[in-house]
């Protein structure tokens, strides 16, 4: 990609989010606030983008904590790049912090 993507603020503040390690959808609309519709799309956007990669989790670990299966993303070196301008363009984006969430 040689030229960077240019964000909005919801999807420069779930890419902030998922870089500070916060890595599916739900998890995204609980930390931000964000509807499902405007995650899920920004998501497949940003994933067609280049900006995050995209796995899912086994059926069978799902399947063990009785639930669908997650599909967990993480920020690519565009991402980062595409954050680091938007943080300028939004820069409240840039104190957007979380901490991971600890299990007990």
């Amino acid at each position: 990609m040689s030229e960077t993507v240019r964000l909005s603020h919801s999807a420069a503040l779930m890419l902030k989010t998922l870089k500070e390690g916060h890595g599916y959808g739900f998890d995204i609309m609980n930390i931000t606030g964000l509807p499902s519709g405007t995650v899920y799309p920004a998501l497949r956007r940003m994933e067609n983008d280049g900006l995050i990669d995209g796995t899912w989790e086994s059926e069978q670990k799902a399947q063990k904590e009785d639930r669908p299966a997650r599909r967990y993303y993480k920020v690519t070196a565009a991402g980062k790049l595409a954050l680091v301008e938007a943080e300028k363009k939004y820069p409240l984006i840039a104190q957007f912090a979380r901490p991971k969430a600890v299990k007990a």
